[in-house]
């Protein structure tokens, strides 16, 4: 029976693979979803009856495991060189020069494939099986990030048969697909976390995450684009389709031009073309096809001279500006967005973009009816370059900073040191919507069902004036709200209730304090343990906090002399919102090894995002700071670490490894 059991498992598992080869390599799956998932199930639950038989290239085991600390090193067999970037035509002909020159050739025959806007891992297959995968780091040492790795669907576990055996050193790039990135910043906003900039960050973050489940519902997509050897195959095109029909994921997108001339009309060819594509891609690479040309040609310290990054320049697009919108923020701050004729930009329409402020409108010199200059920052995000001044008729209007609120019609302070206009109507309608989203959020009071739309009939409708007004609120009230049935009505009431046993840097993190975000609450949270001690302090106790200068106290004493601000914290208190933090149960009763200690982090860490370093720190009694000053107990210094360095070693302040804190905390509970 055992036999037979192994024997069907095995089966099933060679049908995964395949279907998984069709679907990611392929791109010709020949059953549905359902039916995958149904091969699945089945497997899973012969597998639970065997677990004997469980093997680690088994298709069910891409995701397993608790999270982790850290990522180990690991040191490339060959190492991962960097790509000349180009962004012209002309450096195109001049790299062909350079290679003809040295070949003593009058043609070539390269190879362009798309530049995947991702992140750059290396794949090691032992005996046809993953073994090993890391991130290119410095291109001589990077992460181990196996596990997660080994989470990504398209990403063979196994490979087929043609397959030498042995050991086979493949190159990759980990990507985000769009649908995918919007699906993952649609939750983040959901949460009231940052947004993603791009799919290249967000698919960075996901392979650096410590937990691979985390990283298994990312949705990542993965495309091997070469390999540290040749591997028999006398050209880079003969090694892309050999690793095909070992059930590596290649792209389809390569061509072999002949003479650079038709290497500069395949780049033509996609620069508008890439926007069909269901991921991202900023340029296209081309290599000398010939393996051998290639080892002739060498490369410098840096960069292989067999091939160049041909980069797409971001695309722009002229447009008319219809009329500018003043936006109010929770601090009352005054923004400015343009609304212009919509037009198809980088694969998307966009009507509207930030102004950013009213400096930055008039250094821009941009007036309602210009002709605009619109662009994609990272190929994502809408930023208006400038107004084409040529085309103006006269018919032009200027913008003037705005001297009445435009929602309110309250008093607007301009301030000398900065260059925001704010309200300075604390019952300003669109702050008390904008800061009571704020105090929502998840990293505030995390009060689930609280969105914008129902905040907006709640302030609408006269029953909120403040987030103090929250906590008063009663069923008959809420189920009256548009789309709020009784159990929706009483699922909301449950989070604003369950809220208030938030920890305290979670509640000043939620006030709004004008300079005061998450790491500075942690901070005056930890240092004070009170609403009312923060309140109570005075500005030379609060310049002693961690990331707490001149301008960050003076918001803070400004917050808590305000008159309408005590009311509402009144309102918290009477309600039961927890106003202090308790030791027992919380981080202050575990080992703190790092208490007392201010930490500064620059540069990227080995094997932990920043977030989770941070997270790490504060929980064995540590504070993080953004800036270097002489109250920073250490700077923890990454790969490209910046000037933070220098002005640490300048004040005298120790620079250390993740590893070396790693050291310092060897032993005590994480």
């Amino acid at each position: 029976m055992k036999a037979d059991a192994a024997q069907e498992i095995a089966r099933l598992r060679a049908e995964i693979r395949a279907h998984d080869r069709r679907y990611y390599v392929e791109n010709a799956p020949t059953i549905s979803d359902q039916e995958y998932d149904r091969l699945m199930a089945e497997l899973r639950e012969r597998e639970a009856a065997q677990p004997e038989l469980i093997t680690p290239d088994s298709p069910t085991q891409r995701v397993g495991g608790q999270p982790v600390m850290g990522f180990a090193s690991v040191r490339h067999a060959v190492p991962l060189l960097s790509m000349d970037n180009t962004y012209s035509h002309a450096d195109l002909q001049a790299f062909d020069q350079r290679v003809r020159d040295a070949l003593g050739v009058m043609l070539v025959e390269y190879v362009v494939e798309l530049k995947f806007d991702g992140l750059a891992v290396a794949l090691r297959y032992e005996n046809r099986r993953f073994a090993q995968g890391a991130t290119r780091g410095d291109g001589t040492t990077g992460d181990d990030v196996t596990t997660n790795l080994r989470t990504i669907r398209a990403l063979p576990l196994q490979l087929a048969e043609p397959a030498p055996h042995g050991i086979l050193d493949l190159r990759g790039e980990v990507y985000m697909p769009k649908k995918a990135f919007a699906r993952v910043n649609a939750e983040r906003e959901k949460r009231g976390e940052a947004l993603f900039a791009n799919p290249r960050n967000a698919a960075a973050g996901s392979l650096k995450m410590l937990d691979p489940r985390s990283t298994a519902q990312r949705g990542l997509g993965f495309f091997c684009y070469g390999a540290a050897g040749e591997y028999g195959c006398a050209t880079h095109r003969e090694l892309l389709q050999a690793l095909a029909t070992y059930g590596v994921p290649v792209s389809p997108h390569c061509t072999v031009c002949h003479g650079i001339d038709d290497v500069m009309r395949q780049c033509n060819a996609w620069q508008d073309k890439r926007h069909d594509l269901p991921f991202e891609t900023d340029g296209m690479v081309v290599k000398v096809n010939s393996f051998h040309e290639q080892k002739l040609l060498g490369a410098t310290a840096k960069y292989p001279r067999w091939a160049i990054a041909y980069k797409f320049a971001a695309e722009q697009a002229t447009t008319k500006l219809e009329r500018v919108e003043v936006q109010v923020g929770r601090t009352g701050a005054l923004t400015p967005v343009a609304h212009f004729t919509p037009v198809h930009l980088a694969g998307t329409t966009v009507a509207r973009a930030t102004l950013h402020n009213f400096d930055e409108v008039a250094r821009k010199d941009i007036q309602v009816g210009d002709w605009i200059v619109v662009e994609k920052a990272g190929e994502i995000i809408p930023y208006v370059v400038r107004a084409d001044v040529a085309r103006r008729t006269g018919a032009e209007q200027p913008i003037a900073p705005p001297t009445a609120c435009p929602e309110c019609g309250g008093p607007v302070l301009r301030s000398e040191d900065c260059a925001a206009i704010t309200c300075e109507n604390q019952a300003c309608p669109a702050r008390v919507k904008a800061s009571l989203e704020y105090f929502a959020g998840r990293r505030a009071m995390d009060i689930e069902g609280l969105g914008a739309a129902v905040v907006a009939q709640l302030v609408e409708k006269g029953l909120v004036r403040d987030y103090g007004d929250l906590y008063t609120l009663r069923e008959e009230q809420v189920v009256l709200l548009e789309r709020m049935g009784e159990k929706s009505a009483r699922n909301l009431l449950a989070g604003i209730e369950t809220s208030k046993q938030r920890p305290l840097a979670h509640l000043i993190n939620a006030l709004g304090i004008r300079n005061v975000g998450e790491a500075t609450a942690r901070a005056l949270a930890a240092t004070f343990g009170s609403i009312s001690a923060v309140a109570q302090a005075r500005v030379e106790q609060l310049q002693q906090v961690p990331d707490v200068g001149p301008e960050v106290a003076e918001s803070v004493l400004a917050f808590f002399a305000n008159a309408r601000n005590q009311e509402t914290l009144a309102k918290l208190a009477q309600a039961g919102v927890r106003m202090q933090d308790d030791a027992a149960g919380t981080d202050a009763a575990r080992p703190q090894p790092l208490r007392g200690k201010t930490f500064v982090i620059t540069g990227t860490l080995p094997g932990v995002a920043r977030d989770e370093a941070e997270e790490l720190i504060r929980r064995l009694g540590g504070t993080t700071s953004t800036s270097v000053s002489k109250k920073t107990s250490c700077v923890l210094a990454g790969e490209s670490p910046g000037s933070k360095v220098d002005k640490a070693r300048a004040l005298g302040v120790p620079v250390l490894s993740w590893q070396e804190v790693m050291t310092m905390v060897a032993g005590y509970e994480r």
